[in-house]
């Protein structure tokens, strides 16, 4: 039986389709930035020029932008307000580099203004890192020993993961309006429309993670019902 409740029809075909997702905006993403990293801007402006200009503009001077090794794992670090920066990005002059570098930037402006999605997304950050670990040895921990009650408390705890991805979605597409706002300023019409879709394909990796997140909650959810 526990066999069946893991592997049942609809179970299955959740899990399924949560790594389908997961894979299509993963290639969306990876498909878009090789696409865009290979086409220069016109101005021949780096990832770090734009991020500073937009920086400056926005009086925001006193923050620094350094370089990180990896590929896309560019963010802006709010406690220590700072603009992270992969290598490519920051020293490019693709269409990539400015769209991704003007983001970033879309975050620190939203810090600076008290952007309250923003505020609200950072002071649960650790709340969500400490329930999905629990909640997921919760629920490993109901499975090996039986304990429906700890499959329950792990559910109730990812509950926290889908809010925080919830509230994640406004915060990253405000983030690319205000880039896309910017960039209006130094880049033509089809630049303009290469950056939007490099971003929504990125933005795309968010959707794609609220969803499989909620659809492994309903999976759980059935799992924990039929052990009932």
């Amino acid at each position: 039986m526990y066999y069946w409740y893991m592997n049942s029809p609809i179970t299955t075909l959740l899990f399924v389709l949560a790594i389908v997702i997961t894979l299509i905006a993963q290639f969306a993403v990876k498909r878009a930035y090789s696409k865009y990293s290979l086409i220069d801007n016109n101005k021949k402006m780096s990832g770090f020029d734009i991020a500073r200009k937009m920086l400056d503009a926005n009086g925001l001077k006193d923050i620094h932008i350094i370089v990180v090794k990896g590929v896309l794992g560019d963010h802006y670090d709010p406690k220590r307000k700072v603009v992270r920066l992969s290598k490519a990005i920051f020293d490019e002059c693709s269409i990539a580099s400015i769209a991704v570098a003007a983001h970033e930037v879309g975050h620190a402006i939203q810090d600076k203004e008290g952007y309250f999605l923003m505020k609200v997304r950072t002071a649960i950050v650790p709340i969500v890192n400490i329930s999905s670990k629990v909640g997921y040895f919760a629920i490993l921990l109901g499975f090996i020993f039986g304990a429906t009650s700890f499959i329950w408390v792990g559910i109730y705890l990812m509950v926290a993961v889908v809010l925080f991805q919830l509230i994640t979605l406004p915060v990253e597409y405000d983030a690319s309006k205000r880039a896309n706002n910017f960039l209006k300023k130094y880049f033509d019409s089809e630049e303009l429309l290469q950056t939007e879709k490099m971003l929504n394909a990125a933005a795309m990796t968010y959707v794609a993670s609220l969803a499989t997140t909620i659809l492994e909650l309903v999976r759980l959810f059935l799992i924990g019902r039929n052990r009932d």
